[in-house]
């Protein structure tokens, strides 16, 4: 039997591919262009790329904002990737301030520029990072994470910006990236989310996802 998912559309993410990954791993994917086609769902995917302003926009067009912060609520699992984690945070720094959904306190911050030794560095950070333990040592177990180790937990980003948590205890996740730490994915409650592509990530994206789906 196939697991529900119903994976959120407003125009600003690369669905195909995310489809593909999750009917892959055993879900039922249902795509949905406006909240008004959703009454309950039993697990949500917000997925994202490109400009955060443009993409509120668009959620909040499509009454997307309302079912997210609805369906936290009644602590029913949620899963953001890349911008879809972005838009979580209270804001976003991108080409001026601008709200989010304000579900995590928090803000999206630039990658910087300058590694830790004061060498440039390309942004957007593109490609494969390893992921690693937050510095509060945050355990895997019984996260989206468990079935992975440190060392075999490299994974795909492309992105110039990522959320900056206010609590540590947010962070599951970290990668570096010229030394400096940025945050690659959160869990806190029924809220997940990577800034990271499960969908290009192989087999180690392939695993969060069947974990996400198996909630």
């Amino acid at each position: 039997m196939t697991t529900p998912i119903t994976l959120v559309d407003y125009g600003m993410a690369n669905l195909l591919n995310v489809a593909r990954a999750l009917r892959h791993c055993g879900a039922d994917v249902r795509v949905v262009e406006n909240a008004a086609e959703v009454s309950v769902a039993d697990k949500l995917v917000v997925p994202g790329v490109g400009a955060f302003e443009n993409s509120m926009k668009a959620l909040r067009a499509r009454g997307f904002d309302g079912l997210i912060a609805r369906h936290v609520e009644a602590g029913r699992p949620l899963l953001g990737i890349c911008v879809g984690m972005q838009m979580l945070f209270d804001a976003s720094e991108e080409f001026g301030e601008h709200g989010g959904l304000g579900l995590l306190p928090g803000r999206v911050v630039k990658v910087p520029s300058i590694d830790t030794d004061g060498r440039p560095q390309s942004v957007p950070h593109i490609g494969w990072s390893n992921l690693v333990p937050p510095q509060q040592g945050r355990d895997w177990t019984g996260t989206l994470l468990s079935e992975l180790s440190e060392a075999q937990a490299s994974v795909y980003f492309v992105h110039s910006f990522a959320a900056r948590p206010d609590r540590a205890e947010d962070r599951l996740a970290d990668c570096l990236y010229g030394g400096h730490r940025i945050c690659a994915a959160l869990q806190r409650d029924n809220i997940m989310a990577t800034q990271f592509h499960p969908e290009r990530s192989g087999n180690i994206g392939l695993s969060l996802l069947t974990k996400f789906i198996s909630l």
